[in-house]
């Protein structure tokens, strides 16, 4: 047996907890017009105490033209009407805390809308102005500076400059912006001490509202090289670099180049840690930032997390991972190694509203592969195969010692959207591509609460902002509730067993002689007492040790007690000798 992490103490909720990702549109529409809302979600709330999450992640609702889908924020104070009020904000917070949930909020630190008062301020004024030190123009190459200021390409496809028209002329022979990402999300220049001073600001307004903390959108990009060098890389949304390489530089990494992780974005998150600390309320670090962060190796990721800076940062490496019991032992072993020298927990993560659903990744022809998105003349993943994968990866990861994020609608075993017309498709990342990819809207489709209901129950009216299946009627919160194998009552027998076994605090073992499809680990419990897991990632049925007791598995056991194929079983352990 290899231990490879020890039990810590888990007095900081953070360290241990599961949290469930609403994005808003699609979560539950309170006033029938067909995308999600914040009243809607309040109604639901009941739900995902039920379900034994213990936090809520909520996905940006702030004012915004919509044109990403609110990640381009026009005013980071106020409730976009199409989700509520502010007071609908409060009453949900209100209402989540009664639940005994704690509530993050989204924050989008690295571009505003190009609706946002200052960029609307930054386009009326002259180059070199305060008002567009806010932002990053820059004059343009070439001899009438019609070539724009570098080579840098826009992670959404297409160019990341944008030129503006003069504002004496209005000619179109104005200086160039930047853009990460769409044309509509002007990049934040954070060597500019305003912007920084704003950002602490709009922390403290939340949190005076009572948020539990937030997780912060592209942190490893607010600041980029000095001189914005070229890069001739290519910027992506979702990457990976494979684990157990070498981290000689040479590998390929996650949205690297001058534009991310670059060292002084650490400097942002040592005050942003402050303010945080200025709300504890006698609760020791009660309040949590979690890094969106595509950084490779795991070491690069690991500083995002150091004592005083963020508390969480997404494992992406463990997203990306293939269908590959070798690889999942790299990535968990590499990912708790790094973590537990800054003292940090792991933050585990499946799905989320940037990626393919994972019911879906896992049942393609390469399970885990991560294609932007699916059309319906590719070739489809298997659904009953990839649901099977995703049940057993995520009870693989429910046992790890932790964090866990869910995204809504994992619970209830949702596929991808991958049959969408392409008329109703909004994901900039479509467009921008010149339709070469399907982008993220398949993974955004409105839940189904209610089999028989308009809607599936979205929405009273029967309205959704983009069509649903119609097989998801089996999928129905409804259809699942109180039925014995269900993936939802699946999920809660996992999340009741985590909390009350104290899984995510728990030290972690390796189980030798498991065999080259198996992924088998013991977790360790400060009291000795743990549960051995076991998960075949191979074709063929594993046996389990004699005797085994098994708590839960993922699928049922063969008739001769082995475990079959894709699927992943905690069997009680006795204390070790």
């Amino acid at each position: 047996m290899t231990i490879v992490h020890a039990p810590f103490p888990t007095a900081e909720w953070w360290r241990t907890a599961v949290i469930y990702q609403i994005y808003p549109r699609s979560f539950a529409d309170g006033n029938g017009d067909g995308v999600g809302d914040l009243p809607g979600i309040t109604a639901r709330l009941d739900h995902l105490a039920a379900l034994g999450v213990d936090a809520v992640w909520l996905s940006p609702f702030y004012r915004s033209p919509q044109r990403d889908a609110g990640y381009d924020v026009a005013d980071y104070r106020d409730v976009d009407p199409l989700f509520g009020t502010l007071a609908d904000a409060d009453a949900l917070i209100a209402r989540a805390h009664a639940l005994g949930l704690r509530v993050l909020v989204d924050l989008v630190p690295n571009h505003t809308s190009s609706q946002h008062a200052w960029f609307q301020e930054a386009l009326a004024a002259a180059p070199g102005s305060p008002e567009r030190a806010r932002y990053i123009f820059r004059d343009g190459r070439g001899e009438h500076g019609e070539l724009p200021p570098n080579n840098w390409a826009s992670i959404f496809g297409g160019r990341a400059w944008t030129r503006v028209a003069d504002p004496r002329t209005g000619a179109q022979t104005g200086q160039w912006y930047l853009h990460l990402f769409d044309s509509s999300q002007p990049d934040l220049d954070w060597t500019n001490p305003q912007v920084r001073a704003e950002f602490e600001d709009v922390l403290r307004f939340w949190l005076r509202r009572g948020v539990d903390g937030f997780r912060v959108d592209v942190a490893h990009g607010l600041v980029k090289a000095e001189g914005l060098p070229d890069w001739d890389g290519q910027v992506a949304m979702v990457d990976g670099a494979d684990p157990g390489a070498p981290e000689d530089g040479a590998t390929a990494a996650t949205d690297s180049g001058p534009m991310f992780d670059q060292d002084g974005v650490h400097d942002i998150y040592r005050a942003w840690r402050r303010v945080l600390d200025e709300f504890d309320d006698g609760e020791r670090h009660a309040r949590a930032l979690v890094a969106e962060a595509w950084v490779e190796p795991l070491s690069r990721l690991a500083r995002y997390v150091r004592d005083d800076e963020m508390q969480q940062a997404f494992n992406f490496s463990f997203l990306t991972s293939k269908w590959d019991a070798a690889q999942y032992r790299a990535v968990i072993t590499e990912s708790l190694t790094a973590l537990d020298a800054v003292g940090a927990p792991a933050t585990w993560v499946l799905s989320n509203h940037d990626v393919v659903r994972h019911t879906s990744r896992l049942g393609l022809a390469e399970p885990g592969s991560r294609p932007n998105g699916l059309f319906a003349t590719d070739p489809q993943p298997d659904e009953a195969l990839g649901l099977r994968r995703a049940r057993a990866a995520t009870l693989l990861m429910l046992a790890l010692p932790g964090s866990a994020y869910v995204y809504q609608g994992e619970e209830l075993g949702l596929p991808e959207h991958t049959t969408l017309p392409d008329d109703v498709r909004e994901d900039p990342a479509y467009f921008r591509t010149e339709h070469a990819e399907a982008g993220r809207d398949g993974c955004r489709v409105p839940l189904p609460w209610e089999a028989g209901a308009p809607g599936f129950g979205f929405s009273a009216t029967g309205a959704t902002w983009l069509p649903q299946p119609s097989g998801w009627a089996a999928y129905a919160a409804d259809a699942q509730s109180g039925v014995p194998g269900s993936t939802l009552e699946f999920y809660r027998a996992a999340l009741r067993e985590r909390r009350e076994r104290g899984l995510g605090g728990n030290g972690l073992a390796w189980v030798d002689g498991s065999g080259p499809d198996v992924v088998a680990f013991r977790t360790l419990g400060a009291d000795g007492r743990g549960l051995v897991v076991v998960a075949n990632l191979g074709s063929t049925a594993t046996p389990l040790p004699a005797g085994a007791r098994v708590v839960l598995s993922s699928a049922p056991l063969a008739a001769d007690g082995a475990l079959p194929a894709d699927t992943t079983a905690w069997i009680e352990a006795e204390r070790p000798a």
